[in-house]
């Protein structure tokens, strides 16, 4: 048997051997990409797919994921736990007003301080409005009343095992890119952005679509925790876990990041851990971080790189 870890390298193969090179015309960050591709996890077995060529951040993918399933908007969550993937973009919005403003901006790691110790501080600037937790559980509509879609989804394969509308979508035009208005904008660039519940034979499978993806860093995440969140669907629902299925739109290495990815590429895998669930829960509401242990989770050391804050709003020829 093929380990399964060798369609993510595979994939980073691809990009350095076929990878496009653009631009990011915000931050005149350089990628190599490529367009339209998937890769399948069997979660059939018991194997859990935190890659294992380095080590994936696995605190950070469960309270990440946590977040998202609770609806919550605010990095303060995350700081309070010491996870500080998302410190990036809403220090990079607290710097685009501050400055706007003329007023002394505080160095990054001062925010992140100001956003863990005064909370008056963190629900004025650690807010990311209409992101994947806020639109997964509160879907915003014109009569002013809010949708639920997560749960929806949830409950639609309970009831329906044949059901081929479990659809769960974070892209929402209103408040993206230039199809927003400044005053609406995100500013965050929603990436990991429709996936899709469907059962066959009683088994329960996720597909993810990401129209962009940051394969070194942002990927390893991505695979982690939309598996995790079937695992917890599939046991809320009494089905049987499948495949995690990942589909992606434009999948690209920064080029910063290619002396990494070769380094990565000498590596042999080890076995996928497990995980185990130490807690019943039968609601999406009821689940919390503790209930889930990571099991047998053997890996290769870190390779560090720094994350590109691309994408989001952009104003033409704004001065």
């Amino acid at each position: 048997m093929i380990h399964q870890e060798y369609q993510y390298l595979n994939l980073l193969k691809d990009i350095l051997e076929n990878g496009v090179r653009k631009v990011d015309r915000g931050t005149g960050d350089v990628s190599y990409s490529v367009f339209g591709r998937q890769i399948r996890f069997d979660l059939s077995k018991g194997e859990f797919p935190l890659l294992t060529t380095k080590k994936v951040y696995w605190k950070g993918v469960l309270h990440e994921l946590y977040w998202f399933l609770s609806g919550q908007t605010n990095i303060r969550y995350l700081v309070l736990n010491n996870v500080h993937i998302w410190d990036d973009y809403p220090y990079k919005i607290y710097k685009l007003k501050v400055k706007n403003q003329k007023l002394k901006v505080l160095e990054k790691e001062e925010f992140i301080e100001r956003i863990r110790t005064d909370e008056k501080f963190a629900k004025k600037w650690g807010e990311l409005p209409k992101i994947y937790g806020e639109m997964w559980r509160r879907w915003p509509t014109r009569y002013g009343k809010t949708i639920d879609q997560l749960k929806w989804a949830i409950n639609e394969i309970k009831d329906d095992s044949s059901a081929h509308n479990a659809i769960v979508t974070s892209w929402n035009p209103e408040y993206l890119y230039t199809m927003a208005r400044y005053e609406d904008t995100s500013h965050f660039p929603i990436c990991h952005n429709m996936y899709q519940l469907n059962v066959n034979n009683e088994k329960l499978s996720l597909q993810l679509y990401q129209r962009s993806a940051d394969v070194f860093l942002g990927v390893p995440f991505n695979i982690a925790s939309y598996a995790l969140l079937l695992l917890i669907i599939a046991k809320i629902t009494g089905y049987q876990p499948g495949e995690f299925i990942h589909t992606f739109g434009d999948v690209h290495i920064y080029e910063n990041h290619i002396d990494a990815v070769k380094e990565q590429l000498k590596r042999k895998p080890f076995s996928f851990p497990k995980i185990k669930f130490n807690h019943d829960f039968f609601d999406i509401d009821d689940f919390k971080p503790e209930y889930i242990e990571l099991v047998d989770y053997q890996f290769h050391p870190s390779i560090k790189a720094s994350l590109s804050v691309s994408g989001g709003y952009y104003e033409k020829n704004k001065k």
